[in-house]
């Protein structure tokens, strides 16, 4: 049994609202989901979610050999590319072949990767977080209360520009959300937009009103000293993780005791996801999946013995892709198809010729260039 070759495709998530955060909006609410399928000698086919731009880069590392070994055909990416850099979107590639692999791995044995990787229950525990930096006051209550309506009694605001405006925007979500708990879980999230110094100073406002699960992202990635200076600062906890990518990224911060919740992006696939969830409860971390279509990562999630909740930012799948999961009870019930339970309408996506796009100007994706230098509120300087 060999890996033979690869298709990729490109559909597109229709969110039905503007979404972006502090960097940026895309107001059309349609945004881009590039599909990989992995392709074997005996017919069966692997599907993972994920933009994988440099797949010509990692798929010598594939071709030819058995896709059941998937941990060390992860390792042999990686070492492929070792010299010119395993980060961004050379990362992101091999995370999507890695989900590719791991969905062939569980249709061969005719079980789901959740089942497969020893996991005894399918709910996946998870919080709302609906990327809703760009909608009014009422828009986000609106969508707060069909959050509400499946059992969410936890969810995460996007903000960080005008303290008062997310004291109370989270207010609102709180009260939406105390249908579901007399205290709802509050999560705040900055996407890297302040320096140490505003990400204390704006998080101990919030923090005088709002007791504040988690601020996530407060500085840039990279930055340990940053991290640390936070967490010190507030008695929030602190989130982040996302956007590194590797074991070596993550254990500076975790020496420093600058993380107190471990995130992984969803993107950089599933063995990335279970190393990290190893190294954070070597140190009595709990771990964090961030949220992408079709939620992939969860069926790894519901494996690990210290994963505190699923980002969940969508209630829809993406055009022309089924789901074999549920969103019900605050959470992802996952089903029992094989592999990942992700079935791609291959012909409908190709008739429709889908796109969309992050990383226009005015998206999210794009750091504005007064990020982390702002005086005053947004539109005041």
């Amino acid at each position: 049994m060999k890996i033979t070759g690869y298709r990729s495709l490109t559909t597109v998530c229709e969110w039905n609202r503007p979404i972006g955060d502090v960097n940026g909006v895309i107001a059309s609410g349609v945004t881009e989901v590039p599909v990989l399928i992995l392709e074997t000698d005996v017919g069966v086919e692997g599907v993972g979610l994920g933009g994988h731009a440099d797949i010509d880069r990692i798929f010598p590392a594939l071709e030819g050999n058995d896709p059941r070994a998937v941990t060390s055909l992860y390792d042999s990416m990686q070492a492929h590319v070792f010299k010119s850099g395993h980060c961004g979107s050379v990362f992101g590639a091999i995370g999507v072949a890695d989900m590719a692999l791991w969905d062939i791995k569980g249709k061969l044995a005719g079980e789901p990767v959740w089942r497969l990787l020893g996991a005894s229950d399918r709910f996946v525990p998870g919080y709302a977080s609906a990327l809703d930096g760009g909608l009014d006051d009422d828009a986000l209550l609106a969508l707060y209360k069909s959050w509400a309506e499946r059992g969410f009694s936890a969810a995460k605001l996007k903000g960080g520009r005008d303290v008062d405006a997310d004291i109370r925007r989270l207010l609102a979500i709180r009260d939406v959300l105390s249908v579901n708990s007399r205290k709802p879980a509050l999560m705040f999230d900055a996407n890297e937009a302040w320096s140490r110094k505003q990400a204390v100073r704006h998080v101990s406002a919030i923090e005088e009103r709002i007791d504040l699960t988690w601020i996530e992202e407060p500085v840039r990635r990279w930055d340990v000293d940053g991290h640390r200076a936070v967490t010190e600062g507030v008695r929030a906890s602190v989130a982040s993780g996302e956007n590194l990518t590797g074991l070596e990224q993550f254990r500076p911060f975790v020496a420093a005791a600058a993380i107190d919740i471990l995130q992984t992006g969803s993107c950089w696939g599933i063995t990335h996801f279970l190393r990290v969830a190893n190294l954070a409860r070597a140190f009595d971390l709990p771990i964090s999946p961030v949220g992408y279509n079709g939620n992939p990562v969860s069926h790894a999630a519901a494996s690990v013995s210290n994963h505190i909740a699923h980002e969940i930012q969508n209630l829809e799948a993406p055009f022309g892709i089924a789901l074999d999961q549920e969103i019900e009870s605050g959470g992802i019930r996952l089903g029992d198809d094989p592999g990942l339970g992700i079935r791609v309408d291959e012909a409908a996506i190709g008739a429709r010729q889908c796109s969309g796009a992050w990383t226009v100007p005015q998206g999210p994706h794009v750091r504005p260039e007064r990020a982390g230098l702002r005086l005053v509120p947004d539109g005041e300087e």
